[in-house]
């Protein structure tokens, strides 16, 4: 996290090749006693808030051995951009641990501690664990996902030893504006063994409708800014499903100022609906196999608290390297990936600025 507001991307920068005119925020501050982590709480400010948002992220088969060197695992490409916000967050699709039973599925992902140090050290700040690979060895592997991150001291949200745990809120105090993350999955594999409940460890599925909106209307309650990383849609598909535009409308009638996703292995169109930013997909991000497609990139949502100013999203193209690594793309193929993000827009049901 960066302590001070990062340079804008501006449209003299090269690398970025999409900018969406946005709007703010209405989420009230409540001063509510939720607990924060991240930047020391003080008097509102005005000046701007920098929120990035990357996809799906593990460490297996040739992503594996970027682990020996966790301080460069993301490469040199893509740390700087990372580092430069006031809050980074992605998707970590896997679980941390070397014990456990494999689930009953095709595809199993596992990673070692250190994993939480690769992600800090490319500027990472909270990581959801809301996904379809968090149990892959089973509540055993859950608990020690959990346990490894807090012996990192690294903040993941989406799943815990119970329901109250798996949708509560990280909670972020940036310059005095507090923003709460929320993690939810809604693949359906085993969901209805991965669920937690108030007596089973798990994660956060939408499954249980009313407990994510209940989840939302609470952090909308006590914090400035709400957002909702979900894990959703049909693989391989760059528009969103049926299922993601109705949670996403639900979600967003609940209170969520901004929503992400992630799972689908390709972008997936952003804009707004209503007055809330939805991003439906982020792609893969740092990934094992050149999946479905190798375009990804990072989101930028700028945000000027207190201000009457609407707030600014900038996509930065990226793709996936050869090494599973991230690396910004310039020139005529960061503007391909670029372009083509912007045309998702359209079958994603967004528009290019906010509506009443």
């Amino acid at each position: 996290m960066a302590l001070v507001t990062a340079c804008q991307i501006g449209a003299g920068d090269p690398n970025a090749h999409a900018s969406f005119a946005s709007g703010r925020s209405t989420a009230p501050s409540t001063g509510a006693s939720t607990p924060t982590a991240g930047a020391s709480a003080g008097p509102k400010a005005t000046a701007d808030i920098t929120l990035e948002f990357a996809g799906d992220v593990h460490f297996f088969e040739r992503t594996a051995s970027l682990l020996k060197h966790p301080a460069t695992a993301f490469g040199p490409s893509i740390t700087p951009l990372l580092s430069a916000a006031d809050v980074t967050t992605l998707n970590l699709e896997t679980a941390v641990t070397d014990r456990g039973t494999a689930q009953p599925k095709t595809f199993h992902f596992r990673t070692t501690p250190t994993a939480f140090d690769a992600v800090r050290a490319a500027g990472v700040d909270a990581v959801t664990i809301a996904n379809n690979h968090i149990l892959d060895y089973g509540r055993v592997g859950l608990s020690d996902t959990l346990a490894a991150a807090k012996a990192k001291n690294f903040p993941v949200y989406g799943a815990g030893p119970d329901a109250n745990a798996a949708w509560a809120p990280w909670i972020t105090t940036v310059r005095g504006t507090r923003i709460a993350y929320l993690g939810v999955s809604d693949v359906q594999e085993l969901s209805s063994s991965w669920i937690a409940t108030a007596t089973r460890s798990g994660e956060a599925i939408a499954n249980n409708l009313s407990r994510t909106l209940a989840a939302i209307k609470a952090a909308h309650r006590s914090a400035d800014i709400v957002v909702v990383f979900m894990h959703w849609g049909t693989e391989g598909d760059s528009c969103p499903n049926g299922s993601q535009t109705k949670l996403a409308k639900q979600m967003a009638d609940a209170g969520a100022n901004i929503i992400i996703g992630s799972h689908v292995h390709t972008l997936q169109g952003s804009g707004w609906l209503g007055k809330t930013f939805v991003a439906y997909g982020m792609g893969n991000f740092l990934w094992y196999i050149n999946s479905r497609s190798t375009d990804t990139g990072v989101l930028k949502l700028t945000l000027h608290p207190g201000a009457d100013e609407p707030y600014k999203a900038t996509f930065t193209p990226a793709v996936v390297s050869g090494t599973g690594q991230p690396v910004i793309a310039t020139g005529a193929k960061g503007a391909a990936i670029a372009k083509r993000y912007a045309s998702l827009r359209a079958c994603a049901g967004l528009t290019a600025s906010p509506t009443p």
